[in-house]
């Protein structure tokens, strides 16, 4: 399995309606984003329909900014028999000077499912995929 299959990238551009009256991302707009993420690539490591279980430690750390640029990675970490835990990492980016600073992270488990929506066995995690 190639890093492809269990890594996704997602830029969103932070514009006015995305933040609150201090000028900052909203934090549900942040996990909104980050659960976009770990839905697509959950969905391309499985090949099957998914839905989010579960949603834990997410992180604020610093505060984006309307104009400011983010970058969401979100990687399967662990596998089990149709559930798939997904980290995500949101980095902001000031467009105008370079500069980037993680500013949250999270986790969610997601889990697959089959044609009539029950939990759906999906392929296990190689290892040599994490070192690819």
């Amino acid at each position: 399995m190639t890093t492809a299959l269990i890594e996704a990238r997602l830029l969103e551009m932070v514009f006015p309606d995305h933040t609150n009256h201090l000028g900052t991302l909203f934090g549900g707009q942040a996990l909104a984003w980050m659960d976009k993420a770990a839905f697509i690539v959950a969905s391309r490591y499985a090949r099957r329909t998914v839905v989010t279980a579960r949603s834990e430690e997410v992180n604020f750390r610093v505060p984006v900014r309307t104009g400011q640029l983010v970058e969401l990675v979100a990687s399967v970490v662990k596998v089990g028999r149709s559930s798939m835990q997904v980290e995500v990492e949101m980095t902001a980016e000031d467009l105008l000077t370079g500069d980037r600073r993680v500013c949250t992270t999270g986790r969610f488990v997601m889990i697959a499912l089959d044609s009539n929506g029950s939990p759906a066995p999906i392929p296990a995690l190689a290892v040599a995929s994490l070192n690819t």
